[in-house]
């Protein structure tokens, strides 16, 4: 009897009446309702997020232009990603199950966020309600959101610092380019102020060799003044003594002079009588003008000597006058000595204060002279470094600046690059749970189904036959329960694989090598190997990495991972269902086929060892 018959005799065996037929495709079907129907709850879960009932208590008042509370409740708000309830007080409601969670912002919200403006720098708090009792996940998500909400508030916060910082760098840049100009200024008077100081230390110099001659100078005029107001005095009396005797001498000038007029008066007086007289004795009036002729050339010396008697006295009053005056300045001279040589002798104590002062000033100007050259090339320098460090300070115009700040504000942008995406949630749990059902689907399918032919083993059928024979029944049941499951999961629950047919075949290996494994179980172990394929199966469970990347399983349970056939199951799909690469499927593949053989070889052991009839054969002990 070959093995295509057995397994034909079997397969009527089961399908012999209306129940076996109905039990069979029960069978069939039993993958399909844990996969199909898991995947469908699960599909998008986060799509339903919208229905799950959350808090929101915003007691935030505000602080000067901003008002981030309400700012966060309207973007909670309009994003629908939770169905949002705006309440004064959540914790009772999170307490008996009404919200999954609260999120509160405080009352001094917006103030702490703008706290560091008035350098009282302090966080703004956001308090997170849950309750693990009403959902745990939810409390996980609950989390992200508020971390989501968190980094969205600081980074528009961070912008908005960033944005009031770079515009103070551009007050600064344009405060620092006035403080360039001044410095530039300050530099250019400075120079000027240290040629003039120069100048001033060159001039300083003359003025202290001009004023030690000037010193010198005064102080032999002192000396030799001092003699002046006695000298002046002798003057003085002398010229007032000359001024009387020149009075005294005017004076007997004038007596002498009025004499001589007078005398010539009567001469005059006498001449006139003497012509009269001489008329009147009968004398021509040209004989009277020879008498008077004659009387002429006879006074002419006394008429000369009155002249020039008159002319003295004229004289001897002017010089007595002229020596009054001289009298009169040389005591104003002698009255104003005294207070000449007393100006002289301040004057030479002034120019000595003054050489004593300008000497200290010439020892002076040197240092001023290095101090203004000092202070020169440091405005110098000053300009210099001010006018350089301009272009050093941010100054940004309004977009490039909004640009900056939001770089600031927002460092780190997270640009997805997904070499393969699962479409959903649900299509991201995909391969673990049809691996776990085509497993399942093998698990009940012995069952009903009998591991070996007890007539090929009577009949004395080969091993490998007989294997064989047991085994095709389940592994084309086990085709159309894959057929079923993956019509449904691909076209009702709209999971669509990137390699469809890539999909299907390996599920199919996979259908084959798992009823391999249960049949070999069972066939060598009887009700002892269904017990044993639980076992496997809670033991994949774990290791496959079906959900969480394998790796973050405890270290001991590795062996596990690498050498049970769900993890390549796992990932044979993965790769087929998102596109990833496929040169790890062909390893996936050969390893369950590996298993596959192995299965094959250890039913083969079971068939030959059951050749032989024994007592715990005919009545076992245990029966399931």
């Amino acid at each position: 009897m070959s093995a295509l018959r057995m397994a034909f005799n079997e397969l009527r065996r089961i399908t012999s009446g209306k129940l076996p037929k109905l039990a069979v495709l029960a069978l069939a079907l039993v993958p399909l309702l844990y996969a199909s129907l898991y995947l469908y709850a699960n599909k998008d879960p986060y799509a339903n997020l919208n229905n799950v009932p959350a808090a929101l208590v915003v007691k935030d008042k505000g602080a000067q232009d901003l008002n981030a509370g309400k700012d966060v409740a309207d973007e909670l708000l309009n994003g629908k990603k939770f169905n949002w309830q705006v309440v004064d007080d959540a914790d009772e409601g999170v307490r008996k199950g009404k919200y999954i969670f609260a999120l509160t912002l405080p009352e001094d919200f917006s103030e702490a966020l703008t706290s560091a403006e008035q350098n009282k720098p302090r966080q703004g708090v956001l308090t997170l309600t849950t309750n693990d009792a009403n959902n745990y996940l939810g409390s996980t998500i609950a989390n992200q959101v508020v971390s989501e909400v968190r980094r969205a508030i600081t980074a528009k916060v961070s912008t908005e610092a960033a944005d009031k910082f770079l515009l103070g760098f551009s007050t600064i840049r344009q405060e620092t380019t006035k403080a360039a100009d001044g410095a530039k200024q300050l530099a250019d008077g400075n120079a000027q102020l240290r040629d003039k100081i120069t100048e001033l230390d060159a001039g300083v110099q003359k003025l202290d060799t001009g004023a030690t001659q000037l010193s010198t100078g005064l102080h032999d005029l002192r000396t030799q003044t001092a003699v002046l107001p006695e000298g002046a005095k002798k003057i003085a009396d002398g010229a007032r003594q000359v001024a009387t005797g020149n009075e005294t001498a005017a004076t007997e000038a004038e007596v002498y002079a009025k004499r001589a007029q007078d005398l010539i008066g009567v001469l005059d007086q006498a001449n006139g009588d003497l012509a009269n007289r001489l008329r009147t004795l009968g004398f021509t009036e040209e004989q009277v003008q020879k008498v008077m002729t004659s009387i002429s050339q006879v006074r002419k010396p006394v008429d000369d000597a009155n002249t020039k008697v008159q002319g003295a006295a004229g004289d001897l009053r002017k010089l007595a006058t002229g020596a009054d005056q001289v009298a009169d300045g040389a005591e104003q001279l002698s009255a104003k000595m005294p207070p000449l040589v007393a100006g002289i002798a301040k004057l030479d104590d002034g120019a000595a204060a003054l050489r004593d002062g300008l000497r200290q000033a010439a020892t002076g100007t040197p240092q001023l002279k290095d101090g203004a050259t000092k202070l020169a090339t440091g405005a110098s320098d000053l300009s210099t470094g001010l006018s350089g460090g301009i272009d050093k300070i941010p100054n940004a115009d309004d977009p490039t600046r909004a640009a900056i700040a939001q770089a600031i504000g927002d460092p780190v942008a997270v640009r997805g690059l997904s070499q393969t995406k699962a479409a959903t949630y649900g299509a991201g749990l995909a391969p673990f749970f049809l691996g776990l059902a085509t497993w399942i689907g093998a698990f009940v399918l012995f069952l009903l189904l009998r591991p070996l032919s007890r007539r090929a083993l009577a009949a004395g059928q080969s091993a490998l036959r007989v294997a064989l024979g047991g085994w095709l029944p389940g592994a084309l049941l086990g085709i159309v329960q894959v057929l079923v499951m993956f019509t449904v999961v691909r076209f009702v629950v709209d999971i669509e694989p990137s390699n469809p047919l890539g999909t299907f075949g390996f599920l199919a290996l996979m259908s084959l090598t798992f009823v391999a494994i249960l049949h070999a179980l069972n066939a060598a172990f009887g009700a002892v190997g269904k017990f044993l394929g639980l076992i496997l199966l809670i033991l994949q469970l774990v290791s496959a990495g079906g959900t969480f990347p394998w790796q973050t399983i405890p270290v001991p349970l590795y062996p596990l991972h690498y050498g049970l056939p769900m993890g390549y199951a796992v990932d044979g799909l993965r790769h087929l269902m998102y596109g990833g690469d496929l040169g790890s499927v062909g390893k996936d593949a050969l390893i369950l086929l590996a298993w596959l053989v192995g299965a094959l070889a250890l039913s083969s052991v079971a068939a030959y060892k059951q050749r032989v009839w024994t007592v715990s054969k005919l009545k076992p002990e245990l029966v399931l």
